[in-house]
């Protein structure tokens, strides 16, 4: 079932998930529903305060892109993206290393904008999976940026508070035309 993606300013974007304790029957059916939304809109990834839920579960799948990481070890053996996405996690832990990158970021919560966003260009991720297998992800391009994204917001951190300062000045009117148009 597709969900509805929440825009921003919606309050539960800035939400800290809450650990999931525990994969229910109910945790994997939003997982499902929020992997088919991502894909109705061509997203690589998503979380769930996303969809309305600030709980710490999110999903990226960069697969589609298989150039866009130089490595990718997943406790320890050499991965290729087809064998670990769609890649659907809890509790993540992040160790961010490598040099800082910038590139271009979007979101599925603010559909018109994007932004040069600068950060770690590799990450180590202690995630675990709906089955309850601890992973610990090496990689780095765009599944690492994917990672970073989605984590952030788990932790009630959005990508504009990444921009520059120059850019959110830029971004302004679009940001008070979405908070305009919010409804809570």
């Amino acid at each position: 079932m597709i969900l509805k993606i929440v825009f921003y300013p919606d309050p539960v974007l800035r939400k800290v998930g809450a650990p999931v304790k525990e994969v229910t029957k109910e945790i994997r059916e939003l997982s499902s529903n929020m992997l088919e939304t991502m894909y109705d809109a061509n997203g690589v990834g998503l979380a769930a305060q996303q969809v309305g839920e600030a709980i710490q579960l999110a999903i990226v799948d960069v697969s589609y892109n298989p150039e866009c990481i130089s490595y990718l070890r997943v406790n320890g053996e050499n991965k290729t993206l087809q064998e670990i996405c769609p890649l659907i996690f809890i509790n993540p832990e992040l160790e961010l290393i490598g040099r800082k990158d910038t590139e271009v970021e979007g979101c599925l919560s603010f559909p018109e904008l994007q932004g040069d966003i600068t950060r770690p260009s590799e990450v180590k991720a202690k995630v675990t999976t709906l089955d309850g297998e601890k992973l610990l992800i090496e990689t780095d391009g765009l599944f690492a940026r994917a990672i970073q994204h989605e984590t952030d917001h788990l932790l009630g951190k959005l990508f504009i508070d990444r921009m520059s300062s120059a850019k959110k000045m830029a971004s302004k009117r679009l940001l008070k035309e979405m908070q305009a148009a919010y409804k809570g």
